[in-house]
């Protein structure tokens, strides 16, 4: 069994023990700023949350789907800490849930690449070209794996860790709490689920031994481990933003009408008592659809409240299997399997949304031909041994840059921080310099 009170031990990683306030400020509020003040939260903002460098300017990026997923969360967080909160450790309160799971939900797509999945694909699509092999010839499969099956949420797990703030010496330095909400997939690849899904990366692997261990966590086998608690709720907030937003995002874009999305949040809230008369009020198409979609995630909280209380003995012992939707009641579990497939067939195959993503791909080959590339170089023949224009690659990652010496799968981790942190702009910038038609 998993125990609250060491799932929710205030200590952080890379510091000893410290008191839990700390000028007016809980370490969990910490957590919360110090990752909002960050460069890869910053970055969040140029990156495609589904479509690729769109015009319309009310169309979700990265950073405001983070942010909306982080209210959601921080709701379900309080509620749950209110149903246990006889199980809760001394001092801790069901806000400081509320604030953990947040903080969570703020970092969750930190790790994620330029173009967003699409970017991710085309990361493992060139590590998977027979021409780029002789370059991972010095590799472990682990290592090549890593590459191959490049995740966002390993990326993540990366920054939050080793790369923003302290290099290689606790990254954001966050509280054990807030890191073990963060993994959905506590495991390296030799683990990855049925879809390919990891969560930490052959560097981190020690980390997220100290990780589950520090937080008690059920451990599976070695570098697997059981999810904390709370990441299920962010995995929920994010599940729940992305299934209905994108859907909003789509009438914005005249992908879909109000009447086709409406129907499916009137689907999900079809037990509980929507005041239509209020909605069918406002001015718009636009404005119904946003008080609409405003009370289906209050509906959908309610649900995943009640999922996470019902099955909480399951959670605690490492043995949940699914995610909390699954077990909602049937309007919200199919009302999400609806919007969610109404979003694949109307959204993810509009014909701009496929050429961008089309063009993402080479703009990645693009930029890891040359970078991995020099990487290459600089591992086998050192400084003394990199061509003028592998030199000048290198040197354009300025301080990011990966050193003589290190192993060859240091470098190109070291190489894929930098190319995974660009915008989507900047991404496509730097492959027309590297084209030469800069």
């Amino acid at each position: 069994m998993m125990h609250w009170d060491q799932l929710l031990n205030t200590e952080r990683y890379g510091h000893s023990a410290l008191p839990l306030k700390e000028m007016g400020r809980s370490f969990f509020h910490k957590d919360y700023d110090r990752i909002v003040f960050s460069p890869a939260f910053r970055r969040l903002a140029g990156k495609t949350q589904v479509h690729p460098l769109a015009f319309d300017d009310h169309t979700h990026n990265r950073l405001i789907h983070s942010v909306e997923v982080g209210s959601v969360g921080r709701s379900l967080g309080i509620r749950i800490g209110e149903q246990l909160r006889e199980q809760l450790p001394k001092g801790i309160k069901p806000d400081d849930l509320g604030v953990i799971v947040q903080s969570a939900c703020l970092a969750h797509d930190i790790g994620n690449p330029p173009f967003g999945h699409a970017g991710e694909y085309a990361i493992r699509a060139f590590f998977q070209q027979p021409s780029v092999q002789p370059w991972l010839h010095a590799l472990t499969e682990p290592e090549r794996l890593d590459l191959q099956t490049f995740e966002g949420n390993a990326q993540g797990f990366r920054l939050a860790t080793n790369i923003e703030y302290h290099l290689f010496d606790g990254g954001l330095r966050l509280t054990w709490p807030t890191l073990g909400a963060l993994m959905k997939y506590p495991w390296t690849v030799e683990h990855a689920n049925d879809k390919g899904k990891f969560g930490c990366y052959q560097q981190e692997k020690d980390i997220l031994t100290r990780v589950g261990k520090r937080l008690g966590l059920v451990q599976v086998s070695e570098y697997q481990w059981a999810r904390h608690p709370l990441s299920y709720l962010m995995e929920a907030a994010d599940d729940t933003c992305y299934a209905l937003i994108d859907l909003e995002d789509a009438v914005a874009l005249d992908l879909l009408t109000y009447e086709e999305v409406s129907q499916v949040m009137l689907r999900i809230c079809a037990s509980f008592n929507i005041d239509m008369e209020e909605i069918d009020r406002e001015a718009s198409p636009s404005r119904k659809l946003a008080a609409l979609r405003g009370k289906t995630i209050e509906v959908i909280i309610t649900e995943v409240v009640r999922a996470f209380v019902r099955n909480h003995e399951l959670i605690m012992r490492g043995a949940f299997s699914n995610d909390l939707l699954h077990y909602c009641s049937d309007n919200v579990k199919n009302g999400i399997a609806e919007a969610k497939q109404l979003a694949y067939e109307r959204v993810f195959l509009d014909t701009h949304k496929m050429e961008s993503e089309i063009g993402a791909h080479d703009t990645i080959a693009t930029i890891l031909s040359a970078f991995i590339g020099a990487g290459f170089e600089l591992a086998e023949k050192g400084d003394a041994g990199l061509s003028f224009r592998n030199h000048r690659i290198l040197k354009y990652m300025r301080h990011e840059a990966p050193e003589a010496g290190w192993t060859h799968y240091a470098i190109y981790m070291r190489i894929l921080d930098f190319v995974s942190s660009m915008s989507d702009h900047y991404a496509k910038h730097l492959a027309s310099v590297l084209r030469g038609y800069g």
